[in-house]
């Protein structure tokens, strides 16, 4: 551990940093986790909501089907290529803020070093322990840039590579999300499917939201609930709008 970190002062930026920090277990684990439901439940609610309306407006199962199977292709790429360009932004907006530090660094180090003093002051550092670490931190400017950028600006280092693997990722969870309400569907009357298409999709997204309490922080059973009662509320909005708009019977 001493070495791993000795070589992070010495170089925050060098490939073999910028691995571990991408093979860290818990990073990985919880970047992995928050993708997944990010477009697991994106698709649930979203295309449970357009299968509702459908639903609600003609009962005619192979409209349902059909609209259903329509949103749940563009939900997971258009949910896949928001991901992928959201890594990518988070990654030029690290790049432009850390350029732009470099060059306060350059031009006002004097300030720039006062503010990691105070920075670590705050954090109870005094006397010549904070000495020391203003001067080991600001003798490197890779090392000096990097506490700026994590300390004052609170960004993190965003791997380009990582996009596509996020994109897929998000559009696959998207898909399986998706396909969930839509399942009852495929083989009940209508008036059914719709009930429990909205009873699957509740114990789902429970499941998620407590499942991801577990290995995060926060109370299983509160965080399933919440997550549950959202998500429904929004999917039955596309159920009243299909209501209001219903399709007269043909005679």
């Amino acid at each position: 551990m001493k070495t791993l970190i000795r070589k992070y002062l010495d170089n925050p930026y060098s490939d073999e940093n910028i691995l571990h920090a991408h093979i860290d277990p818990h990073r990985r684990n919880t970047s992995r986790l928050s993708d997944v439901i990010l477009g697991g439940q994106d698709g649930l609610v979203n295309v449970l909501g357009v299968i509702l309306g459908v639903a609600a407006a003609t009962s005619d199962p192979r409209l349902v089907l059909i609209a259903g199977l329509a949103a749940t292709f563009a939900e997971s790429v258009s949910m896949g290529a928001v991901a992928f360009t959201s890594t990518l932004a988070d990654a030029d907006y690290y790049d432009s803020e850390r350029e732009r530090e470099l060059r306060h660094i350059e031009q006002a180090p004097r300030l720039e070093r006062a503010e990691i003093r105070q920075i670590y002051a705050e954090k109870g550092f005094n006397g010549d322990l904070l000495n020391q670490i203003v001067e080991t931190i600001t003798a490197n400017r890779e090392v000096w840039v990097a506490v700026m950028m994590a300390e004052e600006h609170q960004l993190a280092l965003t791997d380009r590579q990582k996009a596509w693997k996020t994109a897929l990722i998000v559009g696959l969870s998207a898909i399986v999300g998706s396909l969930i309400p839509l399942a009852p569907f495929a083989i009940l009357p209508v008036g059914l499917s719709m009930w429990v298409s909205v009873a699957i999709t509740a114990l789902v997204l429970f499941g998620v939201g407590a499942y991801k309490a577990q290995v995060t922080v926060g109370h299983p059973a509160r965080s399933g609930m919440e997550m549950a009662i959202i998500g429904t509320i929004s999917a039955l909005v596309g159920y009243a709008v299909g209501a209001l708009l219903k399709i007269p019977a043909t005679p």
